[in-house]
Protein backbone atom coordinates (compact mmCIF):
# COMPACT_ATOMS: atom_id res chain seq x y z
CA UNK A 1 0.00 0.00 0.00
CA UNK A 2 1.34 3.13 -1.30
CA UNK A 3 -1.52 5.57 -0.55
CA UNK A 4 -2.42 7.38 2.59
CA UNK A 5 -4.38 5.79 5.12
CA UNK A 6 -8.17 6.87 4.14
CA UNK A 7 -10.51 8.39 6.51
CA UNK A 8 -12.67 5.32 8.01
CA UNK A 9 -15.69 8.01 7.66
CA UNK A 10 -15.60 7.01 4.00
CA UNK A 11 -16.39 3.32 4.58
CA UNK A 12 -18.92 4.09 7.95
CA UNK A 13 -21.15 5.84 5.75
CA UNK A 14 -20.50 3.36 2.73
CA UNK A 15 -22.01 0.72 5.19
CA UNK A 16 -24.39 3.41 6.65
CA UNK A 17 -25.72 3.77 2.85
CA UNK A 18 -25.69 0.08 2.23
CA UNK A 19 -27.72 -0.93 5.25
CA UNK A 20 -30.80 1.17 4.10
CA UNK A 21 -31.06 -1.47 1.23
CA UNK A 22 -31.58 -4.00 3.19
CA UNK A 23 -34.69 -5.98 3.91
CA UNK A 24 -35.30 -6.82 7.73
CA UNK A 25 -33.22 -9.26 9.11
CA UNK A 26 -30.57 -9.96 6.76
CA UNK A 27 -27.43 -10.85 6.68
CA UNK A 28 -24.66 -9.37 3.73
CA UNK A 29 -21.14 -11.39 3.38
CA UNK A 30 -18.27 -10.20 1.29
CA UNK A 31 -15.14 -11.80 0.30
CA UNK A 32 -12.15 -10.18 -0.70
CA UNK A 33 -10.28 -11.49 -4.31
CA UNK A 34 -8.08 -14.30 -4.49
CA UNK A 35 -4.57 -13.95 -5.02
CA UNK A 36 -4.38 -15.46 -8.90
CA UNK A 37 -0.93 -17.98 -9.60
CA UNK A 38 1.12 -17.30 -12.62
CA UNK A 39 3.50 -20.04 -13.24
CA UNK A 40 5.70 -22.42 -11.04
CA UNK A 41 5.91 -20.57 -7.16
CA UNK A 42 4.68 -17.15 -9.23
CA UNK A 43 1.59 -15.26 -7.92
CA UNK A 44 -0.13 -12.24 -9.41
CA UNK A 45 -0.18 -8.98 -7.25
CA UNK A 46 -3.24 -8.66 -4.85
CA UNK A 47 -6.12 -6.28 -6.05
CA UNK A 48 -8.90 -6.28 -3.08
CA UNK A 49 -12.18 -6.82 -4.05
CA UNK A 50 -13.72 -3.19 -5.15
CA UNK A 51 -16.72 -3.49 -2.69
CA UNK A 52 -14.82 -5.29 0.24
CA UNK A 53 -12.44 -1.87 0.21
CA UNK A 54 -15.76 0.51 -0.56
CA UNK A 55 -17.18 -0.82 2.48
CA UNK A 56 -14.66 -1.45 5.26
CA UNK A 57 -11.19 0.19 3.63
CA UNK A 58 -9.41 -2.99 4.34
CA UNK A 59 -6.83 -3.76 1.32
CA UNK A 60 -5.47 -7.14 2.45
CA UNK A 61 -6.07 -11.01 0.95
CA UNK A 62 -8.22 -13.52 3.28
CA UNK A 63 -10.49 -11.12 4.52
CA UNK A 64 -14.32 -11.09 4.90
CA UNK A 65 -16.77 -8.40 5.81
CA UNK A 66 -20.45 -9.74 7.47
CA UNK A 67 -23.14 -7.06 7.72
CA UNK A 68 -25.81 -8.27 9.99
CA UNK A 69 -27.22 -5.08 11.33
CA UNK A 70 -30.63 -6.86 12.98
CA UNK A 71 -28.09 -9.10 14.69
CA UNK A 72 -29.73 -9.86 18.42
CA UNK A 73 -25.88 -9.42 19.82
CA UNK A 74 -25.02 -5.96 19.21
CA UNK A 75 -20.87 -6.68 19.04
CA UNK A 76 -22.01 -8.97 15.84
CA UNK A 77 -23.47 -6.31 13.82
CA UNK A 78 -20.49 -5.40 11.79
CA UNK A 79 -17.59 -7.98 11.94
CA UNK A 80 -14.26 -8.87 10.18
CA UNK A 81 -12.72 -11.76 9.56
CA UNK A 82 -8.96 -11.24 8.84
CA UNK A 83 -5.91 -13.42 7.93
CA UNK A 84 -4.12 -13.72 11.46
CA UNK A 85 -0.57 -12.17 11.41
CA UNK A 86 2.30 -13.87 12.77
CA UNK A 87 6.00 -13.19 13.00
CA UNK A 88 6.79 -15.60 10.23
CA UNK A 89 4.27 -13.94 7.54
CA UNK A 90 5.90 -10.62 8.60
CA UNK A 91 9.24 -11.81 7.70
CA UNK A 92 8.68 -13.07 4.45
CA UNK A 93 5.19 -11.17 3.03
CA UNK A 94 5.20 -7.79 5.76
CA UNK A 95 2.86 -7.69 8.89
CA UNK A 96 -0.75 -7.77 7.98
CA UNK A 97 -3.09 -5.90 9.85
CA UNK A 98 -4.05 -6.57 13.33
CA UNK A 99 -7.51 -6.38 15.15
CA UNK A 100 -6.33 -2.56 16.28
CA UNK A 101 -5.37 -1.35 12.82
CA UNK A 102 -7.91 -3.19 10.96
CA UNK A 103 -10.63 -1.26 13.45
CA UNK A 104 -8.88 2.11 13.11
CA UNK A 105 -8.88 1.46 9.28
CA UNK A 106 -12.67 0.16 9.13
CA UNK A 107 -14.14 1.68 12.13
CA UNK A 108 -15.41 -1.76 12.60
CA UNK A 109 -15.21 -2.66 16.40
CA UNK A 110 -15.55 -6.46 16.11
CA UNK A 111 -12.34 -8.01 14.36
CA UNK A 112 -12.08 -12.11 14.25
CA UNK A 113 -9.32 -14.03 12.91
CA UNK A 114 -10.92 -15.67 9.40
CA UNK A 115 -10.36 -19.37 11.50
CA UNK A 116 -12.98 -18.42 13.77
CA UNK A 117 -15.56 -17.55 11.14
CA UNK A 118 -17.63 -20.71 10.47
CA UNK A 119 -18.13 -20.86 14.54
CA UNK A 120 -19.26 -16.78 14.89
CA UNK A 121 -20.72 -17.01 11.52
CA UNK A 122 -23.21 -19.72 12.10
CA UNK A 123 -25.65 -18.38 14.26
CA UNK A 124 -26.24 -15.34 12.39
CA UNK A 125 -27.21 -17.01 9.89
CA UNK A 126 -29.41 -19.08 11.17
CA UNK A 127 -30.69 -15.88 13.18
CA UNK A 128 -31.55 -14.02 9.87
CA UNK A 129 -34.09 -14.54 6.93
CA UNK A 130 -32.03 -13.25 4.30
CA UNK A 131 -28.60 -13.92 3.03
CA UNK A 132 -26.81 -11.03 0.52
CA UNK A 133 -23.80 -12.61 -0.93
CA UNK A 134 -22.20 -11.03 -3.45
CA UNK A 135 -21.08 -11.26 -7.44
CA UNK A 136 -19.82 -9.53 -10.85
CA UNK A 137 -22.75 -8.11 -12.12
CA UNK A 138 -21.10 -5.81 -14.54
CA UNK A 139 -22.05 -5.93 -18.25
CA UNK A 140 -18.93 -6.02 -19.61
CA UNK A 141 -17.72 -9.07 -17.21
CA UNK A 142 -16.52 -11.97 -18.88
CA UNK A 143 -16.16 -14.43 -15.70
CA UNK A 144 -13.82 -17.61 -16.93
CA UNK A 145 -12.60 -18.42 -13.12
CA UNK A 146 -13.97 -19.41 -9.79
CA UNK A 147 -13.84 -16.77 -7.35
CA UNK A 148 -13.21 -17.04 -3.93
CA UNK A 149 -16.71 -15.27 -3.84
CA UNK A 150 -18.36 -18.30 -6.03
CA UNK A 151 -17.05 -20.81 -3.84
CA UNK A 152 -18.71 -19.15 -0.93
CA UNK A 153 -21.85 -19.20 -2.15
CA UNK A 154 -22.10 -22.52 -3.75
CA UNK A 155 -20.88 -23.51 0.01
CA UNK A 156 -23.48 -21.50 1.92
CA UNK A 157 -26.50 -22.18 -0.52
CA UNK A 158 -25.31 -26.41 0.38
CA UNK A 159 -25.90 -25.66 3.60
CA UNK A 160 -28.19 -23.03 4.17
CA UNK A 161 -30.77 -24.05 1.33
CA UNK A 162 -34.06 -22.72 2.75
CA UNK A 163 -32.71 -18.72 3.48
CA UNK A 164 -34.08 -16.41 0.92
CA UNK A 165 -31.20 -15.46 -0.82
CA UNK A 166 -30.43 -11.81 -2.26
CA UNK A 167 -28.50 -10.07 -4.44
CA UNK A 168 -25.66 -7.51 -2.97
CA UNK A 169 -24.45 -6.22 -5.93
CA UNK A 170 -27.82 -4.51 -7.28
CA UNK A 171 -27.36 -2.41 -4.20
CA UNK A 172 -23.34 -1.91 -4.76
CA UNK A 173 -23.83 -0.36 -8.01
CA UNK A 174 -26.16 1.92 -7.10
CA UNK A 175 -24.13 3.09 -3.63
CA UNK A 176 -20.84 3.42 -5.63
CA UNK A 177 -22.48 5.08 -8.24
CA UNK A 178 -22.67 8.01 -6.53
CA UNK A 179 -19.44 9.34 -4.83
CA UNK A 180 -18.72 10.08 -1.21
CA UNK A 181 -16.87 13.50 -0.83
CA UNK A 182 -14.06 11.76 -0.10
CA UNK A 183 -13.92 9.37 -2.95
CA UNK A 184 -14.04 12.41 -4.97
CA UNK A 185 -10.96 13.83 -3.27
CA UNK A 186 -9.58 10.11 -4.15
CA UNK A 187 -9.79 10.89 -7.80
CA UNK A 188 -8.72 14.29 -8.13
CA UNK A 189 -4.97 12.66 -6.52
CA UNK A 190 -5.46 10.13 -9.02
CA UNK A 191 -6.25 12.72 -11.87
CA UNK A 192 -3.25 14.99 -10.56
CA UNK A 193 -1.06 12.00 -10.54
CA UNK A 194 -2.05 11.06 -14.16
CA UNK A 195 -1.38 15.73 -15.31
CA UNK A 196 2.36 15.00 -13.81
CA UNK A 197 2.60 11.90 -16.19
CA UNK A 198 1.25 13.94 -19.12
CA UNK A 199 3.44 16.67 -18.42
CA UNK A 200 6.40 14.41 -18.17
CA UNK A 201 5.42 12.90 -21.73
CA UNK A 202 4.88 16.24 -23.31
CA UNK A 203 8.82 17.30 -23.28
CA UNK A 204 9.81 13.75 -23.72
CA UNK A 205 8.33 12.61 -26.93
CA UNK A 206 9.94 13.48 -30.78
CA UNK A 207 10.65 11.74 -33.77
CA UNK A 208 12.10 8.00 -33.26
CA UNK A 209 11.30 7.48 -29.77
CA UNK A 210 9.23 3.73 -29.07
CA UNK A 211 5.89 3.91 -27.68
CA UNK A 212 7.07 2.11 -24.67
CA UNK A 213 9.38 4.51 -23.94
CA UNK A 214 6.64 6.73 -23.38
CA UNK A 215 4.91 4.12 -21.41
CA UNK A 216 8.02 4.05 -19.25
CA UNK A 217 8.22 7.93 -18.61
CA UNK A 218 4.62 7.50 -17.55
CA UNK A 219 4.96 4.94 -14.82
CA UNK A 220 8.45 6.29 -13.20
CA UNK A 221 6.31 9.57 -12.81
CA UNK A 222 3.43 7.38 -11.66
CA UNK A 223 4.77 4.94 -8.88
CA UNK A 224 6.96 8.38 -7.40
CA UNK A 225 3.71 9.60 -6.59
CA UNK A 226 2.45 7.07 -4.78
CA UNK A 227 0.48 5.06 -7.79
CA UNK A 228 0.73 1.66 -7.77
CA UNK A 229 0.77 2.30 -11.04
CA UNK A 230 -1.66 2.34 -13.71
CA UNK A 231 -5.47 2.07 -13.48
CA UNK A 232 -5.59 -0.07 -16.61
CA UNK A 233 -3.46 -0.89 -19.44
CA UNK A 234 -1.93 1.90 -21.49
CA UNK A 235 -2.46 2.55 -24.76
CA UNK A 236 0.19 4.29 -26.28
CA UNK A 237 -0.54 4.50 -29.97
CA UNK A 238 1.44 5.90 -32.97
CA UNK A 239 0.31 6.34 -36.38
CA UNK A 240 -2.16 3.82 -37.63
CA UNK A 241 -1.62 1.79 -34.13
CA UNK A 242 -3.78 5.22 -32.68
CA UNK A 243 -6.73 3.85 -34.98
CA UNK A 244 -7.01 0.13 -33.15
CA UNK A 245 -9.41 1.10 -29.54
CA UNK A 246 -7.67 -1.43 -27.46
CA UNK A 247 -3.48 -1.21 -29.02
CA UNK A 248 -1.49 -2.11 -25.86
CA UNK A 249 1.65 -3.70 -27.73
CA UNK A 250 3.23 -0.08 -27.60
CA UNK A 251 5.93 -1.45 -29.61
CA UNK A 252 5.89 0.49 -32.54
CA UNK A 253 8.49 3.78 -33.21
CA UNK A 254 7.25 7.23 -33.42
CA UNK A 255 7.31 8.82 -37.22
CA UNK A 256 7.70 12.27 -37.91
CA UNK A 257 4.58 13.55 -39.07
CA UNK A 258 2.31 11.18 -37.09
CA UNK A 259 0.29 11.81 -34.21
CA UNK A 260 0.73 9.76 -30.63
CA UNK A 261 -2.99 8.61 -28.96
CA UNK A 262 -2.26 8.00 -25.88
CA UNK A 263 -4.93 6.53 -23.02
CA UNK A 264 -3.12 6.14 -19.31
CA UNK A 265 -4.28 6.60 -16.17
CA UNK A 266 -2.59 6.59 -12.38
CA UNK A 267 -4.56 4.76 -9.45
CA UNK A 268 -4.43 6.06 -6.52
CA UNK A 269 -5.98 4.29 -3.16
CA UNK A 270 -7.49 1.94 -5.81
CA UNK A 271 -9.59 4.91 -7.18
CA UNK A 272 -9.01 4.67 -11.15
CA UNK A 273 -8.07 7.95 -13.60
CA UNK A 274 -8.98 7.72 -17.06
CA UNK A 275 -7.26 10.03 -19.51
CA UNK A 276 -6.94 10.29 -23.63
CA UNK A 277 -4.49 13.02 -24.91
CA UNK A 278 -3.44 13.00 -29.04
CA UNK A 279 -0.50 14.88 -29.35
CA UNK A 280 1.92 14.80 -33.07
CA UNK A 281 5.31 13.32 -33.13
CA UNK A 282 6.87 16.01 -34.41
CA UNK A 283 5.63 19.18 -32.06
CA UNK A 284 3.49 20.31 -34.73
CA UNK A 285 0.18 19.35 -36.09
CA UNK A 286 -0.71 19.44 -39.74
CA UNK A 287 -3.67 21.23 -41.27
CA UNK A 288 -5.55 17.87 -41.56
CA UNK A 289 -4.66 16.95 -38.37
CA UNK A 290 -5.52 20.02 -36.16
CA UNK A 291 -9.30 20.31 -38.05
CA UNK A 292 -9.94 16.61 -36.98
CA UNK A 293 -8.64 17.38 -33.44
CA UNK A 294 -10.30 19.93 -33.25
CA UNK A 295 -13.55 18.45 -34.79
CA UNK A 296 -13.51 15.89 -32.05
CA UNK A 297 -12.93 18.74 -29.15
CA UNK A 298 -15.83 20.33 -30.01
CA UNK A 299 -18.02 17.60 -29.65
CA UNK A 300 -15.62 16.53 -26.42
CA UNK A 301 -17.06 20.46 -25.43
CA UNK A 302 -20.87 19.81 -26.30
CA UNK A 303 -21.01 16.66 -24.26
CA UNK A 304 -19.81 18.48 -21.19
CA UNK A 305 -22.64 20.62 -21.19
CA UNK A 306 -24.92 17.58 -21.49
CA UNK A 307 -23.35 15.56 -18.75
CA UNK A 308 -26.01 16.02 -16.01
CA UNK A 309 -28.02 14.36 -13.05
CA UNK A 310 -31.23 13.11 -14.70
CA UNK A 311 -29.58 12.26 -18.11
CA UNK A 312 -30.34 8.82 -19.44
CA UNK A 313 -27.23 7.58 -20.86
CA UNK A 314 -28.88 5.85 -24.00
CA UNK A 315 -30.57 9.13 -25.06
CA UNK A 316 -27.15 10.79 -23.86
CA UNK A 317 -25.51 8.86 -26.39
CA UNK A 318 -28.18 9.20 -29.35
CA UNK A 319 -27.54 12.99 -29.14
CA UNK A 320 -23.35 12.75 -29.08
CA UNK A 321 -23.99 10.77 -32.46
CA UNK A 322 -26.09 13.91 -34.09
CA UNK A 323 -22.90 16.02 -33.18
CA UNK A 324 -20.33 14.17 -34.13
CA UNK A 325 -22.35 13.28 -37.90
CA UNK A 326 -22.60 16.58 -38.30
CA UNK A 327 -18.40 17.28 -37.33
CA UNK A 328 -17.64 14.43 -39.88
CA UNK A 329 -19.88 16.02 -42.93
CA UNK A 330 -17.65 19.31 -41.82
CA UNK A 331 -14.43 17.10 -42.54
CA UNK A 332 -15.58 15.50 -45.75
CA UNK A 333 -15.46 12.37 -43.82
CA UNK A 334 -19.64 11.30 -44.48
CA UNK A 335 -21.60 12.96 -46.95
CA UNK A 336 -25.82 13.25 -47.30
CA UNK A 337 -25.82 10.30 -49.23
CA UNK A 338 -24.37 8.27 -46.28
CA UNK A 339 -26.53 9.68 -43.58
CA UNK A 340 -29.67 8.98 -45.82
CA UNK A 341 -28.70 5.49 -46.63
CA UNK A 342 -27.52 4.08 -43.00
CA UNK A 343 -28.75 1.28 -41.21
CA UNK A 344 -30.61 2.79 -38.10
CA UNK A 345 -29.14 -0.18 -35.72
CA UNK A 346 -25.49 1.21 -36.75
CA UNK A 347 -25.25 5.04 -38.22
CA UNK A 348 -23.33 6.37 -40.71
CA UNK A 349 -21.35 7.83 -37.97
CA UNK A 350 -20.10 4.88 -36.48
CA UNK A 351 -17.54 4.13 -39.28
CA UNK A 352 -15.42 6.72 -37.63
CA UNK A 353 -16.69 7.02 -34.14
CA UNK A 354 -17.55 3.47 -33.02
CA UNK A 355 -17.25 2.92 -29.71
CA UNK A 356 -19.60 4.97 -26.39
CA UNK A 357 -19.02 7.96 -25.30
CA UNK A 358 -19.01 8.10 -21.38
CA UNK A 359 -18.98 5.05 -18.69
CA UNK A 360 -19.15 5.92 -15.06
CA UNK A 361 -15.44 5.80 -12.92
CA UNK A 362 -14.41 4.96 -9.45
CA UNK A 363 -12.89 1.90 -8.40
CA UNK A 364 -13.57 0.54 -11.78
CA UNK A 365 -12.50 2.27 -14.78
CA UNK A 366 -15.29 1.16 -16.23
CA UNK A 367 -17.18 1.51 -12.89
CA UNK A 368 -20.26 0.17 -11.87
CA UNK A 369 -23.63 1.94 -11.91
CA UNK A 370 -26.80 1.39 -13.31
CA UNK A 371 -27.20 2.10 -17.06
CA UNK A 372 -31.16 2.09 -17.45
CA UNK A 373 -32.22 4.69 -14.47
CA UNK A 374 -31.08 8.11 -15.05
CA UNK A 375 -27.83 9.75 -14.07
CA UNK A 376 -26.82 10.53 -10.48
CA UNK A 377 -25.85 13.63 -8.37
CA UNK A 378 -22.02 13.22 -8.16
CA UNK A 379 -21.40 10.57 -9.87
CA UNK A 380 -17.81 10.30 -11.76
CA UNK A 381 -18.07 9.81 -15.80
CA UNK A 382 -15.23 10.22 -18.30
CA UNK A 383 -16.11 11.82 -21.62
CA UNK A 384 -14.11 10.46 -24.53
CA UNK A 385 -15.26 11.28 -28.10
CA UNK A 386 -13.45 9.80 -31.10
CA UNK A 387 -12.45 9.77 -34.96
CA UNK A 388 -10.36 7.17 -36.52
CA UNK A 389 -9.60 7.30 -39.99
CA UNK A 390 -7.14 4.21 -41.10
CA UNK A 391 -7.08 5.51 -44.26
CA UNK A 392 -5.18 8.49 -42.94
CA UNK A 393 -3.49 6.47 -40.33
CA UNK A 394 -4.75 8.81 -38.13
CA UNK A 395 -6.50 8.19 -35.22
CA UNK A 396 -7.93 11.11 -32.37
CA UNK A 397 -9.69 10.57 -29.29
CA UNK A 398 -9.80 13.20 -26.55
CA UNK A 399 -11.52 11.97 -22.73
CA UNK A 400 -11.75 14.12 -19.58
CA UNK A 401 -13.47 12.68 -15.88
CA UNK A 402 -16.16 14.78 -14.77
CA UNK A 403 -17.69 14.73 -11.66
CA UNK A 404 -21.70 15.05 -12.37
CA UNK A 405 -23.46 18.24 -10.22
CA UNK A 406 -26.51 19.90 -10.41
CA UNK A 407 -24.34 22.98 -11.23
CA UNK A 408 -22.94 21.15 -14.26
CA UNK A 409 -19.96 18.54 -15.49
CA UNK A 410 -16.81 19.10 -13.29
CA UNK A 411 -13.48 18.64 -14.77
CA UNK A 412 -11.86 17.06 -12.97
CA UNK A 413 -8.48 17.15 -15.67
CA UNK A 414 -8.81 20.72 -16.00
CA UNK A 415 -5.57 21.41 -15.64
CA UNK A 416 -4.61 19.07 -18.38
CA UNK A 417 -3.31 20.81 -21.64
CA UNK A 418 -6.16 19.87 -24.69
CA UNK A 419 -6.23 22.53 -26.89
CA UNK A 420 -3.77 22.30 -29.75
CA UNK A 421 -1.91 25.51 -29.01
CA UNK A 422 -1.20 24.33 -25.20
CA UNK A 423 -0.20 21.07 -26.43
CA UNK A 424 1.94 22.45 -29.01
CA UNK A 425 3.56 25.24 -26.73
CA UNK A 426 4.13 22.47 -23.94
CA UNK A 427 5.93 20.08 -26.42
CA UNK A 428 8.35 23.20 -27.74
CA UNK A 429 8.65 25.07 -25.16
Amino acid sequence: MKYHQIDKTLFEENRSRFRKHLKPNSIAIFHSNDIYPTNADGAMPFRQNNDVLHLSGVDQEESVLVLSPDSFNADHKEILFLKETSDLIAIWEGAKLNKKQATATSGIRTVYWLSQMKKVLFPLIIEAENIYLNSNEHLRASIKLETRTDRFTKDCKERFPLHNYERASKIMHLIRAEKHPIEVDLIRQACDITRKGMDRVLGFVKPGVWEYEIEAEIIHEFVRNRSRGFAYEPIIGSGLNACVLHYIDNNAQCNDGDVILMDFGAEYANYASDLTRCVPVNGKFTSRQRDVYNAVLRVHNECAQMLKPGVLVTEYQVEVGKIMENELLGLNLLDKTDIKNEDPNWPAYKKYFMHGTSHYMGLDVHDVGTWVKPIPENSVFTIEPGIYIQEEKLGIRLENDYLITNDGAVNLMYNIPIEVEEIENKMNR
